[in-house]
């Protein structure tokens, strides 16, 4: 699955204008290149968390961000209950970062909406932007590459999937050829297509001349743990303790920082 887009930029701001719904998205990256213009809505991050969603931006509102997203819906889709929408899914007892998880409310509203919002939440998230924002306990576990892990193979064995997995560098998870694929993913409850079905659909797109009938046939290399989940299994959990070498060790507990 891909998102159609045409960008500018330059320094100060991105502009992207998604052509298949005739929107738009303007990032601005600090508060002197903001105009304060009524056209759809704005949504404020700080340090790339979400901080607050506003139909309408005035000056005293954007002291507490350090970037500012403009967001021009398609002329279809009301703006009010886009905010409405967005505002459920990062509710902080919302469980889900994608449409997966949308409120009772939510889930009534037309499916061109979630597809919409479904498609701006990736975007944003190919920038670096997440809607959902962390929760301080518990903290996120980091994780540290070594060099021993680079001679170690983890190994994945659910969700209709297999493969066998060495982490040879920081930004390198290769996976090896003759990988099982799973073959579809669930849908949200209303029907339409989640993000990490989306995501995952894309790595393999951008993988596809070296798989054939859902098995590679040469090793692929992605960027994390969490592509590596969402190319095999479209993700939907932690891969952190999918991953685990021949004594059932996750790579989770072989890399995870402890105090």
């Amino acid at each position: 699955m891909s998102i159609n887009a045409e960008l500018a930029l330059n320094d100060k701001k991105a502009e992207i204008t998604l052509t298949d719904t005739d929107s738009q998205v303007i990032i601005f990256y600090s508060r002197e290149a903001l105009n304060y213009d009524q056209s759809g809505f704005y949504l404020l991050f700080k340090e790339k968390q979400l901080k607050s969603i506003h139909s309408v931006l005035e000056e005293k509102l954007a002291i507490k961000a350090d970037t500012f997203v403009q967001v021009i819906p398609p002329k279809n889709l009301d703006s009010n209950r886009l905010i409405q929408q967005l505002a459920d899914i990062t509710q902080e007892n919302n469980r889900q970062t994608t449409p997966d998880g949308l409120s009772k409310t939510s889930k009534n509203r037309l499916p061109a909406m979630n597809d919409y919002l479904a498609d701006l939440m990736l975007l944003l998230e190919k920038f670096g932007f997440t809607l959902v924002q962390k929760k301080r306990i518990p903290a996120k576990a980091p994780h540290r590459w070594n060099k021993t892990l680079s001679e170690i193979e983890f190994f994945v064995d659910d969700f209709d999937s297999q493969a066998t997995v060495i982490w040879q560098k920081r930004n390198e998870m290769l996976i090896k050829k003759g990988a099982q694929l799973r073959k579809e993913y669930k849908l949200n409850k209303d029907g339409s297509v989640g993000l990490d079905a989306r995501m995952g659909t894309q790595l393999r797109d951008e993988q596809k001349d070296k798989v054939q009938n859902f098995t590679t046939t040469e090793d692929i290399i992605l960027k994390s743990v969490n592509e590596v989940g969402l190319f095999l299994y479209y993700g939907g959990t932690n891969s952190w303790l999918i991953l685990k070498d021949k004594d059932n060790k996750t790579i989770d507990e072989w890399s995870v920082v402890k105090d």
